[in-house]
């Protein structure tokens, strides 16, 4: 790989707005985002990278008071924004700024429609143009201030071949007649109002093998949680970094009464037993006094929903098999769900469940009427 010239980091007001004057002028851009997810109880964007054909930027956004002047980017249909796996930059994106989002093309979904079996940017980079990424930095703290030369020559990767990438996997998407399928989710993607899950907090059923625990057992992992949490946000550290789920979990089953007994439980260390010992001895106390919880209901979506779902997961799959794609390819799981739910008796029924994805309506729906006709 030739020596790639120094990128441009962009720090200050003036920076930023003349930057953004001249991508406004550009037909495609290349973004990605390093955020601080593994430093703070809540993570934020700390680095936005910019690639053009001819330059690449990165904006420093804690350096910076005021951004906005990059929303008219994101949200101008002019501009095509390539990124790879952008749900997740693109959900940090809408959380700490509110920008909108219009013209996208992600080369890791691209990557999944034409069937490549090693979608992740590190392995397409090795493949297409022999470049490898410096995997160190996937965990790096982007939060910390100055930042490394190392860490700004690995984030400017992340977009530096994005766009000849993006040449290349839009004209085999063509080629292969899956092109409309891209155009579906990418639109999809740009509307996408999802959350990231964030710290735990004091949601307990999100934690894995609660409802394995009993009503008073229960009761307890709520009050160790709400002392982690606490704690989380007093010192500015992700809640994993107090105390792990499982070994939260652990204590709630095995409810010791003093803090000696902590010495026991599979993952607590001495330093953490001096740390939060008398805390969470305390909260086990509070939780044998509560009122015993019971888990959340599922939602019923009525007789049949099961059966409808489970057929469509089989032609899904079988569907997918034959193309040699992933399952959500060929429908996405929101949409299968959402006819399982709605089971449409008609064809203008189905046809609104699936607006989103016309393409996909005019090839399928005879398949997927025939699939429901069935239960």
């Amino acid at each position: 790989m030739d020596k790639l010239p120094d990128p441009l980091l962009i720090s200050t007001p003036a920076q930023l707005n003349d930057m953004a004057s001249e991508l406004s002028d550009v037909p495609l851009i290349a973004v990605d985002t390093e955020s601080n997810s593994l430093f703070a109880y809540q993570e934020q964007v700390c680095l936005i990278q910019f690639s053009t054909e001819q330059t690449d930027c990165l904006v420093d956004t804690l350096a910076l008071d005021d951004i906005s002047v990059l929303g008219e980017l994101f949200n101008n249909p002019k501009i095509e924004k390539i990124f790879h796996a952008a749900e997740y930059d693109l959900l940090c994106l809408k959380r700490d700024y509110e920008f909108k989002f219009s013209n996208l093309f992600d080369t890791m979904v691209a990557s999944r429609i034409l069937g490549r079996e090693k979608v992740g940017l590190g392995n397409l980079l090795a493949a297409e143009y022999k470049v490898k990424l410096e995997k160190k930095f996937q965990r790096a703290d982007w939060g910390k201030r100055p930042i490394s030369s190392e860490m700004l020559a690995y984030a400017r990767l992340d977009t530096h071949y994005l766009i000849p990438l993006r040449y290349k996997l839009k004209e085999e998407l063509e080629d292969s007649g899956y092109w409309p399928i891209a155009e579906e989710d990418f639109t999809r993607l740009s509307k996408a109002n999802g959350k990231i899950p964030g710290p735990v907090g004091k949601n307990i059923w999100r934690i894995n093998g609660v409802r394995d625990l009993s009503p008073q057992q229960t009761v307890i992992l709520q009050e160790l949680v709400n002392y982690r949490d606490t704690k989380g946000q007093a010192v500015k550290q992700p809640v994993f970094k107090v105390i792990g789920d499982k070994t939260l979990l652990a204590i709630a089953h095995e409810m010791p009464r003093e803090i000696r007994h902590l010495n026991t439980i599979p993952g607590m260390t001495s330093k953490q037993i001096r740390r939060h010992g008398k805390n969470l001895i305390a909260a086990i106390k509070r939780g044998l006094q509560g009122e015993p919880m019971h888990p959340p209901r599922k939602p019923d979506f009525g007789d049949g929903y099961s059966d409808r779902l489970e057929a469509l997961r089989d032609w899904r799959k079988a569907k997918a098999r034959s193309l040699g794609v992933e399952s959500d390819v060929v429908l996405p799981r929101d949409i299968m769900h959402e006819i399982a739910k709605q089971n449409p008796d008609s064809s203008k029924a189905l046809k609104l469940i699936m607006a989103t994805v016309p393409w996909r309506l005019g090839r399928y729906m005879k398949e997927i009427q025939a699939v429901l006709a069935k239960i």
